[in-house]
This record gives structure tokens, sequence and C-alpha cells, in this order.
């Protein structure tokens, strides 16, 4: 079972005070673990986990004379408030352009910023003691970490080996004996026989001397060779090797939980031996860039669910809308995704560093962005995942915290599709809420004139605020639950139920006959509107004293009358004034006298 990190209580508390104040060069235990909801403690309710893409391509060697893992470090206080819980590092090792490497351009697994290799002892993000530097600072906010596992291949070897295979000859760079680390760590080298081959020929072409690990499958999407030197892992050689680096990754840095890289390019069943030899308990989520849920699905399936996947066409949806810029049709977020089919597994995401850089999978969602985050910030379904630059580098900060800390306060029970609502504009979605928390219904806009959507929530007689701060209105829901909800164009709104005090109502009144009851009616919902057909009756259990309870909205002040009603309908008001009261705390009583 999963176990929260310190410090991971703080951040109900956090939530709390909104709720009172209104890949690689390409897209990356059975069960997966757990952090869609993170557990503060074994007796409260879940926080709704979200972690955050730690870095984009290419990000600054050096910030204000800082490095990577020193920027990180210093917002981790930050952004545990804004209620990241978890964060995804890029890859810590050494890679074959030295300081200048993100780190998928592997060369040596076990260099974390140690070794003076490839020009340098830092990697591009800064030396080792300032990674656990880094790793200590986040898991001291309470935010889990996971390290970016890039297993696929290797680059910049140490020399070049020539041996003859079926008759060809070779001479290719695939010698790896890392001369400045001597040994410490790990005494393993890799040569020609520990790859299949290496994308060293003419016109960035490949020379192959072993057999591919497996066949291209869901129509060539899936291949082994991707790039660098390729690792053999139909060799069980370099599978225990893997295990025994992921290991002393896991152990070296105190990890919560992997990434991997290019899952599609690997075989699946090295995969789910390096799972169950490392992963335990932990979290994964794999890069298995399938736009197609069915084949997410399948590798789910082949994998024994042993890792989450992020929702390719997920993204995708979130591109369509974002290019139709108002003319797509919003209907289509309706059950969308792996996030809806399989919300167990899925990692849901708007961009990453592939999506949002020049590449083969370059697809940024750019208009609408954050009606996408209000999506999948919301959901039921999923463990979302905030891109670094999104957040920072794009000036969305204040909204995702926003949207982040609603979540964690209110985003809890079942979700509900308003199919027969939503239009090509409009799209809403509710929680239902559970004993603790309030619930929320979301509704997202891309169109270019305001709206207003009567629905039927989940909140019966409650009084809702939109907690975006994107649209000022008050909405009172009837008995029902039913009302007209607003949202600007081009906008979201996150509509919840205001807290509610649990106010006692007791009058001593004897002027009955058998048959006569007393009602309390009033100027709101809660109490019937001034409607007597929805007054409330009170319990003449302990009479001549009657009482009844009723939750009012904290803070709203109300109206309200007595009057006894006999089996005919015959109605006995109380005179004027109206009794007047303004609920506040959790609960109240009030003890009245017939006037």
């Amino acid at each position: 079972m999963y176990t929260p990190l310190p410090g991971t209580t703080r951040l109900a508390g956090a939530a709390a005070l909104l709720f009172l104040a209104g890949c690689a060069k390409e897209a990356a235990a059975p069960s997966t673990a757990a952090p869609a909801s993170l557990s503060t403690t074994s007796n409260a309710s879940a926080v709704p986990g979200t972690m955050m893409q730690g870095f984009y391509w290419d990000v600054p060697q050096s910030t204000s004379g800082q490095t990577w893992w020193q920027v990180l470090s210093g917002q981790a206080s930050e952004l545990s408030q804004a209620g990241i819980t978890a964060m995804w590092l890029p890859p810590a090792y050494k890679g074959a352009a030295g300081s200048n490497d993100d780190g998928y351009g592997v060369y040596d697994r076990y260099d974390l910023g140690e070794f003076n290799q490839k020009g340098s002892v830092a990697t591009r993000y800064g030396t080792l003691a300032q990674l656990q530097s880094c790793i200590s600072s986040l898991h001291g906010k309470g935010i889990q970490v996971y390290e970016d596992m890039v297993m696929n291949h290797f680059m910049g070897a140490d020399a070049q080996e020539s041996f003859t295979y079926n008759g060809t000859n070779y001479n290719v760079w695939t010698s790896f004996t890392y001369p400045a680390r001597a040994n410490k760590y790990s005494t393993y080298q890799w040569h020609y026989y520990n790859f299949n081959g290496a994308q060293q020929a003419p016109n960035n072409g490949w020379y192959q001397w072993n057999p591919w690990d497996f066949q291209p499958y869901n129509n060539g999407d899936a291949y082994d060779n991707l790039m660098g030197c390729e690792v053999r892992y139909a060799d069980q050689n370099q599978v225990n090797e893997t295990i025994k680096w992921g290991n002393w990754m896991t152990t070296t840095l105190g990890l919560d939980g992997y990434r991997v890289d290019a899952g599609k390019h690997m075989l699946t069943s090295f995969l789910n031996s390096w799972f169950d030899g490392v992963k335990s308990s932990r979290f994964a989520v794999s890069e298995v860039w399938f736009n197609s849920v069915s084949e997410l699905q399948n590798y789910i399936s082949a994998t024994g669910g042993r890792t989450s996947l992020f929702d390719v066409p997920l993204h995708y949806t979130f591109k369509a809308m974002s290019d139709g810029n108002g003319s797509w049709d919003m209907r289509g977020l309706e059950f969308a995704g792996l996030t809806e089919a399989d919300g167990v597994h899925s990692v849901s995401f708007v961009d990453n560093h592939d999506t949002d850089n020049s590449g083969g999978l370059y697809s940024p969602v750019v208009n609408l962005k954050m009606l996408a985050y209000a999506y999948i910030l919301t959901r039921e379904k999923g463990y979302p995942c905030v891109f670094y630059k999104d957040y920072y580098n794009y000036g969305l900060g204040a909204q995702i915290k926003t949207l982040n800390l609603i979540r964690q306060a209110h985003a809890y029970g079942a979700g509900f599709e308003y199919t027969s609502v939503d239009d090509a504009d409009v799209y809403a979605y509710s929680r239902a809420g559970d004993a603790s928390h309030t619930g929320l219904l979301v509704m997202l806009n891309d169109g270019s004139s305001n709206a207003t959507k009567t629905i039927s929530s989940p909140f019966k007689n409650a009084t809702l605020t939109d907690l975006t701060g994107n649209n000022s209105s008050t909405i009172t829901t009837d008995a029902n639950g039913s009302a007209s909800f607003p949202v600007n164009s081009r906008s979201y709104s996150v509509w919840v139920p205001k807290p509610t005090t649990s106010v006692t109502f007791n009058i001593n009144y004897s002027n009955t006959v058998s048959g006569q009851n007393l009602y309390i009616v009033g100027s709101t919902g809660q109490l019937g509107s001034w409607n007597t057909a929805n007054a409330i009756q009170l319990s003449g259990a302990a009479y001549p004293n009657w009482t009844v309870t009723i939750p009012l909205t904290t803070g709203i002040g109300v109206q309200y009358k007595y009057f006894r009603k006999d089996g005919s309908g015959s109605i006995l008001w109380e005179t004027d004034p109206n009794n007047s009261l303004t609920p506040s705390g959790t609960t109240q009583t009030v003890t009245d006298t017939w006037h």
C-alpha cells in the first residue's frame, strides 16, 4: 500500500483555505501504486494527487547562477502550497554531450553528476550533491519524486570495436568502459554483443548484427531500433544489469516512482521483469505514444497492469480543441481518452516536453489551454500531470494553482457527464462530493459568446460560487439541484457549493390539536423560498416543543416564519416581522417564540 511522504497532510490545509475564501526525443503492479489519491492518514479522505513534469527541452544550464536542481529545490515550497504532490525529474545521468545533454542521449547511467566524463562533472542539471539536495527539498515538502528512466539505448561510446557477424565486418562505436568512473558502483561494461545494432551507418542509418528484440507491431508504430546503440534485452545479462541499476538509482536517490522512456521501443517481457524487480509498490508511468485507446489498453494488458500510461489520445483531443479555436465541437470531450476508459492506469496531460518542442511529436495546445487544465484537474479519473513550462514560462501558474487547490478541496465523488446539456460550445461535468467534501460542477466554453445552461446538479438547495474567479455570479439551486449556470466566452468556471451550517430550530407552541403541525418556510431554497408547498415540517415528538434541523448556507442571511397547518390545508401564520438569521459555524441552535 502507498504511504505518503512527510508533509502530505499540509496539502489539505492549503486547499481548505481556498474553500473558505471562496520524453525521450519522442513522447514517454499489477497495480501502479495509487498516486491519483494520496492518503493523508489511514482514516482521512484521500487527497487527489497531481504530478508536475519538472523540466522541458533544453532547460537553462544556469539560471541566475543556479543549476536546474537548485532551481527546482527553491520551488519546492511554492509547488507544495500549489498542491503539487509529485515531481517528474529529467534523466539525471551523464549523456553523450556531457553538460549539454538533456539526458536522453545516455552515456553512463551510474554518473549522476559525480565524475569528469564527456567534458564535465555536472550533468546539464547539476551535480549529484545538488540533485540529492533537490530531492530532499521536495521530500521535505511532501512532494514525491519520479525519475525518468531511459533504458532503450546508449550513446557516446568510449571506443570503437571491430568484429564480424554473418560474414559482415563492422567497425562501430560500441565500447562503454567508463574509465573515469573506474568501476565505482558497477563493474558492468557494454560492448557490441550487448546491443542489437547501432545508428551509425551513412545517412543516419543502422548497422545491425543481432536480431531486433521484437517485430514491429501496431502497423509499425512500435519498433525496436529507436536511436543510439540499441540494448539487446533478449539477453538476460542486460536484463539483470538494468534491474540492478534500477534498484541502485532507487536507493541512491530515494525514488518514489518512475517515468519509463520509450516504452514501445523495448521488449515488453524485459519491462515486466524490470517492474517486478525494481518497482515494488512505487508508482510507474510509461511513455507509449499510441494515439489509440485500444492500443494503450492492449499495452496495459501486455504489461499486466504494472505501469500507467500517458493519455496520448486525450492530448490530441485537446490539440483538436486548440486548433479549432472555437469551431471545434466540445462534445468531443465526453468520455474522452484512456482517462475515461481506464482511469487507474491513465496519466492525463495537456502538453509535455515533446509536444511543446519542434520534432516528430510537436503538437502544442496553444489556444484555450486552461480549458484543458480545468478538464484534467477536476475529473474523477486519471492522474493529472502539469507541465513546468505551462506553469512558469507561459504564465499559467496562478490559474493552474487555483484549479489544483479546488481539486484538492472539492474534486471528490462520482463524476457525471451532461450529454443532454453539452453542445458545440459548452461542456459540463460534475463531481457529486462525499461525506467530507462538497463536489463541484465544471463548465468549459470555447465559444465567442457567454453561455448559460440549465443543469440538474448534485447540489440540492445549495448556493454555489465560481471558485476560479472567472464568474462573479452566485447561483442557488432548487430542491432538485437545478439552476441556470453561466460560463463566460472562451473561459471556464468551477461552481462549488458554499459551506453549510447545520441549524436546529426550536419553538415552544401548544396551540394545536390532533392533525395540526408546525412548519417553517423562508427566503432561500433551503427554506422553501416562501413557497408553503416546499415548507419543512417540524417534529412535535417533545410537544409542546417543536424542532427541526436544516442545513443552511454559512454566512448568507435568511428570513423565515413558522406557520400551523391542519389536515385540510388551512394555514395560520405567525405575525410580522419575519425572523432573521445569519448561519455561522458548523452547527447552530436557534430558539424562537411564536409571535
